[in-house]
């Protein structure tokens, strides 16, 4: 039974630069021998390469929530002049629907109100910190005047075994 040795990806990528790198005096052979590989191995990994190179990549289409601002903005510009059937064509093409186009307007239209809401948020977010300080606060408080009357019920109750004689 024969044995099949396996090689690395790197090691493939790399027998596969030394061939193609090869000078005129040097044959596909000599760089299989040289690597201790078998000549048909390298080719295999040779003709894997080119079908590699050859074969078209799918272009992956983005859902439009996660087109970038640039992608987003660009869009707008290419159907800013685009209407009725014209306008639908261009967005099904596109994968897009036409009330995605207008949120994106919108949004866009109103990049002068985000420093407005930055200063908001940050307003909120120190409201937020100071609430949680005075929350943490007040616990502390209510676990102290709790340790208070704790001790003070203990006192009275001590008194009372032992009949007022502890003053």
């Amino acid at each position: 039974m024969k044995k099949y040795k396996r090689y690395s990806a790197g090691f493939k990528e790399q027998a596969l630069v030394k061939v193609y790198s090869r000078g005129d005096n040097q044959t596909i052979q000599s760089v299989a021998n040289e690597l201790n590989i078998n000549l048909t191995t390298l080719k295999t990994w040779m003709k894997q390469k080119e079908q590699d190179v050859n074969k078209p990549t799918p272009q992956k289409s983005k859902r439009p929530e996660d087109w970038s601002p640039e992608e987003r903005l660009a869009a707008l510009q290419k159907s800013y002049s685009l209407l009725g059937e014209d306008l639908n064509t261009w967005c099904r093409e596109r994968g897009v629907f036409i009330h995605q186009l207008e949120q994106w307007k919108t949004d866009f239209c109103s990049q002068g109100d985000s420093v407005d809401k930055r200063e908001e948020a940050r307003v909120l977010r120190t409201l937020k910190e100071e609430n949680q300080s005075l929350e943490r606060e007040l616990l502390r408080k209510d676990k102290a005047l709790a340790e208070a009357a704790a001790l003070l019920v203990l006192q009275k109750k001590f008194r009372a075994l032992l009949g007022g004689e502890v003053e």
